[in-house]
């Protein structure tokens, strides 16, 4: 009898988890297929991320000022968290525009797209941190390194978005030069995580040396578009 108890109890439970399983299967075949949420939900995490780097960045108090000289010697104490401000500004705008890059060209997603995009925001809501971190311990080796990883996670993760849109055969049904356009983005992405290897590296000869070195990096990708920079025009843009 009791054989035949535990029998019953165990294809009870086998029921129970298959049962289970089926709806989570059917529950996750239905969700996350609003490619428009993840754009705005992206663009709203952006701009708050951008907003909060300005944050770290404070008047100096009114009280230690008298004369001129002390007005300036204040302001030029503020170096660190301008330049760092600087960086990050530009490093936000840069992965944002990659981001809606890659997202022209996805019309389909699914659950598992959706938190790899959130994976990704992770890492944007990180940098007003890593940013105030890096002003503070400006002459750290190790703040420096914090912030590359924090660039170089937002490009893993970045990566993987688009391999997975690629892979699953989530672009624009009518593209016909989808691999070419992958191409063209996983080489921009490799190109400047190459570079910001380099730059982080120069801290262990100077930590404002390599941050100077970001800052160009940045300014060439915000303000260098060379006409041959993909090798590739979609004709369906």
């Amino acid at each position: 009898m009791c054989l035949a108890y535990s029998g019953q109890w165990y294809a009870a439970k086998v029921k129970t988890v298959i049962f289970a399983e089926y709806h989570m299967r059917a529950y996750n075949q239905i969700s996350g297929k609003n490619v428009q949420r993840i754009e705005a939900l992206s663009d709203g995490v952006f701009a708050i991320a951008l907003t909060l780097l300005v944050l770290d960045v404070r008047v100096p108090i009114r009280e230690h000022i008298v004369y001129e000289k002390d007005l300036v010697v204040e302001f030029s104490r503020l170096t660190p968290k301008l330049l760092t401000y600087l960086l990050s500004f530009m490093t936000l705008g840069i992965f944002w525009t990659a981001h809606s890059s890659q997202f022209h060209y996805i019309e389909k997603s699914d659950r598992n797209f959706n938190w790899l995009n959130l994976s990704f925001l992770l890492f944007v809501t990180v940098i007003p941190f890593t940013t105030a971190f890096l002003s503070e311990f400006i002459s750290f080796r190790f703040a420096v390194a914090v912030y590359w990883l924090n660039l170089f996670l937002l490009g893993i993760m970045l990566r993987r978005i688009l391999n997975y849109a690629y892979k699953h055969d989530y672009f624009k049904s009518d593209m016909h030069e989808k691999a070419e356009i992958r191409k063209a983005l996983v080489r921009r992405g490799n190109s400047a995580q190459s570079l910001y290897a380099i730059g982080a590296l120069l801290c262990f000869i100077s930590t404002y040396l390599s941050i100077a070195v970001l800052i160009i990096i940045q300014l060439y990708f915000v303000l260098a578009f060379p006409k041959s920079q993909s090798g590739v025009v979609p004709k369906n843009r």
